[in-house]
């Protein structure tokens, strides 16, 4: 994702060079090959309203970027391109090798390498934890039910929730449900995971459960774009964090950097706010 220079935003220009290629990797980052997730020039209109302009980036195999920005400057529906919950207006992406914006792509089987995690925890609430994760790899992995209940027993236990594996969904709080959306999401075997402001419905005491284990998946090698106000998170997970306004990407770079020494007045102008609300 590439970032326009000076303090004044402008629409950002693709980059000859990753412009995350020289930041320091916390993580098991794969820069050797193609990167994971390419995207360019990527626009998205409601009508008259622009809401992405001339987006340009890559995300590497193994790399955790955190997206921050005021509500409203385009990230979610960032993310939601990506796996053409929104289709682009213009601009090409591509996952895993397979353009995403192809007008002849299997939407539903390129979503496959996809993993997404919402605000809301989405589990079927006629469904028990045991059936939201096996039934989605029984219909479109085509598993057998042993194959999809192992794989649902590891993937519980991954997020902390083996004794919730009968349990119905409104038996859980909060953030166990969430933990159970995540671990549904990792059931499918995704390349990627996406996560928009996965604890912003959570109550304040169980958002460290949720991101302790995004922080476990960052660990063990998971390819993560991740839209957060969690600023310590970001800063102490992400190998890059992405800063957007007003559909552009105004500065990216390591957290260090982004969120501790920001360059654009944007950039300094939101993390003041965030960092220091009474200030």
């Amino acid at each position: 994702m590439s970032t326009p220079t000076g303090d004044t935003p402008h629409p950002p220009v693709a980059c000859e060079t990753d412009p995350a290629a020289e930041a320091p990797a916390r993580h098991r980052v794969d820069r050797t090959g193609e990167p994971i997730v390419r995207i360019t020039k990527l626009a998205k209109s409601f009508g008259d309203n622009e809401v992405l302009t001339d987006i340009n980036g890559a995300v590497h195999r193994g790399e955790v970027v955190c997206i921050i920005g005021p509500s409203g400057s385009g990230k979610s529906t960032l993310l939601r391109c990506i796996n053409l919950l929104e289709v682009p207006t213009s601009g090409e992406i591509v996952v895993d090798g397979q353009s995403m914006t192809d007008p002849d792509i299997d939407i539903d089987a390129a979503r496959t390498r996809i993993g997404m995690v919402f605000q809301s925890f989405n589990l079927f609430s006629h469904l028990s934890v045991r059936e939201n994760l096996t039934v989605p790899q029984r219909k479109v992995l085509k598993r057998s039910k042993a194959e999809a209940d192992r794989v649902a027993e590891h993937n519980l236990e991954r997020v902390g929730l083996s004794d919730k594996i009968d349990a119905s969904p409104a038996s859980l709080s909060g953030g166990q449900q969430q933990r159970a959306a995540i671990a549904r999401a990792l059931s499918m075997d995704p390349d990627v995971m996406l996560f928009d402001e996965p604890t912003s419905a959570l109550d304040p005491e169980l958002v460290g459960d949720v991101l302790n284990v995004m922080r476990s998946l960052a660990d063990e090698g998971m390819t993560m774009i991740v839209v957060t106000h969690e600023m310590a998170f970001a800063r102490d997970v992400a190998d890059r964090v992405v800063f957007m306004a007003d559909g552009i990407v105004v500065e990216e770079g390591p957290a260090a950097q982004v969120i501790g020494d920001p360059q654009q007045e944007r950039t300094r102008e939101f993390l003041h706010r965030v960092l220091h609300p009474t200030g």
